[in-house]
């Protein structure tokens, strides 16, 4: 009988093929603040390991970031060019995927305190 695969405790949006472009948007947005997508567009290219992203690829996961709720709107700035464009900021899940994948869960076992961990257990119980 083939093995099933266990279940992993990544988050969805820090797995596939868009994982890293992802990743990378939100240290972008927590670090700098609300951007437009140029904006994040440019950040991304600065990097080395993704000086070869498009700019449809980085617009493509803005979006499809924001329908998912990971981002949000913040406003609008005018441009060079005299134009509109949206400002985006990552909103509370975003801020809660960002943390949730950078968190050992082993470590947390070991450190907290009983007051700490019956917390925890209260704001999981209550998610389900």
């Amino acid at each position: 009988m083939a093995r099933r695969k266990a279940k992993s405790g990544r988050i969805s949006v820090f797995k596939g093929r868009e994982a890293k472009l992802n990743r990378t948007i939100f240290h972008i947005l927590a670090l700098k603040g609300p951007l437009t997508i140029y904006e994040v567009y440019k950040e991304v290219k600065a990097l080395r390991h993704l000086k070869h992203t498009k700019y449809t690829n980085v617009n493509r996961r803005v979006r499809a970031l924001e329908s998912s709720n990971y981002l949000e709107r913040t406003g609008t700035r005018e441009t060079q060019a005299g134009f509109k464009a949206t400002l985006y900021q990552l909103s509370t899940r975003g801020y809660l995927a960002l943390m949730l994948n950078q968190i050992n869960i082993e470590t947390i076992l070991q450190k907290a305190d009983k007051t700490a961990i019956l917390n925890l257990l209260a704001a999981l119980s209550s998610a389900r």
